[in-house]
């Protein structure tokens, strides 16, 4: 996570505050407060502007009304020291860590930079603030901070979210289990990366049907301000048989100083289509007038759609990264586009290609087709319409240049 420099610090800060002695009563004031003496609030980040902070971040506080010292507890630690980390990342076996810091620390950080704070005090009873206050300090323990990470199912919100719906007894979970989502995974994806379009681009074409599974308002609250928003409509008892608001204040600490994210995501067919498009089209062009540039271009396409294909393929057999598997644009884009370099090369001199690379195009046109018709069929979830409306043209001039019988063109000078 982007603060995990800023977390480290803070934890160091509040151990050394500890041993010096002279904080050390804000830690004790919360580990030992009764419940009644405890508020709970939700304390949400906005997004940031650098693209692993576009999700944003919470985390939990907890304050001791009677010293006024606070407590935050959050799940968006990561140790790059762990041993391979960096294989474990891109295996999609990433460890992460829960953190406990003062509150007016953790949240410095967030109002330096401009990223917008906003507490939320929740109603908890007295032996529900306890409950909750008792599972964190347990959670911190070292043998049980770490968690699997998992970027939809498994993270920061999520871990809050959970926290907060065990000490309420299941409540959170019954209530936002009933209510749709207002987007899918994919599309809050693409909005909030739609600053850094070349990243939003890469991961949309990396994730896979999981990515599009209709949510609800459960799912979604893996986002810090999608459960921001879920909370002002939770319910709660009241303990006298009626039901109350579970946010009883909400108040913004600091305001958002950044741009922020659209509130929908960006319509990519008809851009990609576009590119598509424009792609065969200088294609043709390149092959009539600038042979050397055809096969130049050519090439780039196919050793891109090769790379594209054999990282899907791995993504898909070999890691954890659940919402990459079974991903559709393994048929627009695969390793087998490797083979037909030397076909466009041949072709570059007015060459037909041969018996093996015009099964290979013909194979790769009914990979389309069939992309396109997978597409159709109903209960298909995968949102891929973007790549087919790109990969059709561009495919269809590969074929076109490679498989025809053409003059020879002109001699390049």
């Amino acid at each position: 996570m982007p603060q995990a420099l800023h977390r480290f610090a803070a934890g160091i800060a509040l151990l050394l505050c500890c041993l010096l002695g002279w904080p050390s009563h804000a830690w004790a004031g919360v580990a030992d407060a009764p419940g009644s003496s405890l508020e709970v609030s939700l304390i949400t980040y906005g997004p940031g502007e650098t693209y692993w902070e576009r999700f944003g971040h919470d985390a939990i506080e907890l304050r001791d009304s009677v010293s006024g010292e606070a407590i935050s507890f959050n799940y968006g630690v990561f140790d790059f020291d762990e041993r391979g980390f960096l294989l474990n990342f891109a295996r999609g076996r990433m460890n992460y860590l829960m953190d406990a810091a003062p509150s007016d620390v953790d949240q410095h950080y967030y109002v330096d930079v401009g990223r917008s704070v906003t507490r939320q005090k929740l109603a908890f009873t007295p032996a529900q603030a306890a409950d909750l206050r008792d599972f964190l300090l347990w959670n911190l323990r070292p043998e049980n901070v770490r968690y699997r990470y998992d970027y939809y199912a498994d993270n920061c919100a999520t871990r809050v979210r959970d926290a907060l719906d065990k000490a309420l007894g299941g409540a959170l979970r019954e209530q936002l289990k009933a209510r749709a989502g207002s987007m899918t995974f994919r599309q809050q994806t693409a909005r909030l990366m739609s600053q850094q379009a070349w990243l939003m681009l890469i991961l949309d074409l990396g994730l896979g049907p999981y990515a599009d599974q209709p949510l609800s308002a459960w799912q979604e609250s893996f986002l810090p301000m999608e459960l921001q928003t879920s909370l002002r409509d939770v319910k709660v008892s009241d303990g006298q048989g009626g039901m109350r608001p579970l946010v009883i204040d909400e108040q913004v600490l600091s305001p958002n100083r950044l741009v922020p994210p659209p509130d929908s995501a960006p319509d990519l067919r008809l851009p990609l289509a576009f590119a598509g498009l424009i792609f065969a089209a200088l294609l043709v062009l390149a092959r009539r007038f600038a042979p050397t540039v055809y096969a130049l271009l050519g090439s780039l396409y196919l050793v891109l759609a090769g790379i594209v294909g054999t990282v899907l393929l791995i993504l898909w057999t070999l890691t954890a990264h659940q919402s990459a598997w079974a991903n559709a644009n393994l048929l627009l884009f695969n390793p087998l586009a490797f083979l037909l370099l030397r076909a466009v090369w041949r072709s570059r001199r007015g060459a037909r290609a041969s018996r093996f690379a015009d099964a290979l195009i013909v194979l790769q046109l009914l990979a389309v087709l069939a992309a396109i018709l997978l597409h159709l069929l109903p209960g298909i979830v995968q949102q891929n319409q973007p790549w087919l409306l790109f990969a059709l043209p561009a495919w269809l001039g590969v074929a076109w240049i490679t498989r025809g019988q053409h003059r020879s063109p002109p001699s390049a000078p």
